[in-house]
């Protein structure tokens, strides 16, 4: 109750977000920006905590929702100067490193799974099945590029090599955003963007990462052995707890797994 008086004397205050899972758009992405965004805003105003730590814990996702708050959390850092840390569970690659490069230094595991600063667009073809099962695709579309790379229709290399395009400029600017974050701290003689990733300590040699270690032990050495931790996170409404919505947390359930497992996990 006496946290809001000016003259007592309190214990340095650590705020902690959780970004954890599939960096996807929407209401139901586990971590996007219209879900997290009021979250990072609350742990960098509520108070003045002496830093702010995120815990990452992604395989990554959308380049756009990765950027979306990557850019916030460094917005808020600047105006509120307040420095962020980022430690590192069990994976930050792709997007979860685009969010990790957000902080100031990153902090992670031993057995932390780092990298693969890269893009990748999948999908399939199906026009051979269709022709077996005697089905005809049938597409009219108003605009020559409409329906480019369509599954259902044999694969087109000037599709190809616009996808390719596309996929370039968005590493480009995932190159960028790591190159400008961590600056002079990348090995410049290693070949860190081809999309491989490394554990913690080839990481932290190659300079991705600054540290080994874990949350509560770094912020005591830093602020104090009283220093609290005050955790932030998506508050989930009734119908979202009792599981409404079963059928389509099924299925991001899957998509999610299947992320997880590229990196064996």
């Amino acid at each position: 109750m006496f946290e809001n008086f000016p003259f007592v004397n309190r214990a340095p205050t650590v705020a902690v977000i959780r970004l954890q899972g599939m960096i996807s758009s929407g209401p139901r992405g586990p971590v996007s920006d219209q879900q997290l965004g009021a979250v990072i805003e609350r742990a960098f105003r509520k108070g003045k905590p002496a830093a702010v730590a995120l815990l990452i814990n992604s395989p990554g996702g959308s380049p756009v929702q990765s950027s979306l708050i990557a850019a916030r959390i460094r917005r808020l850092s600047e105006e509120k100067d307040i420095p962020v840390i980022a430690f590192v569970e069990d994976v930050a690659a792709s997007g979860g490193y685009w969010l990790a490069c957000a902080a100031d230094e990153i902090i992670a595991d031993e057995s932390s799974i780092v990298g693969s600063i890269g893009v990748i667009a999948a999908s399939f073809g199906a026009h051979v099945l269709l022709a077996r099962q005697g089905v005809e695709r049938r597409v009219h579309t108003a605009g020559q590029s409409k329906s480019m790379l369509d599954p259902f229709r044999p694969e087109n290399p000037k599709d190809v090599a616009k996808l390719e395009a596309l996929l370039g400029d968005i590493h480009a600017a995932f190159i960028d955003h790591v190159k400008a974050r961590r600056g002079d701290r990348l090995n410049p003689a290693e070949p860190l963007f081809e999309g491989d990733v490394w554990l913690a300590r080839r990481a932290k040699e190659l300079g991705l990462i600054d540290d080994i270690g874990h949350i509560t032990p770094v912020m005591r050495k830093r602020f104090g052995d009283k220093v609290r931790f005050r955790r932030y996170g998506v508050r989930r409404s009734l119908i979202q707890r009792i599981g409404a919505s079963v059928l389509g947390d099924a299925i991001a359930g899957i998509e999610e797994r299947a992320a997880y497992a590229r990196f064996g996990l």
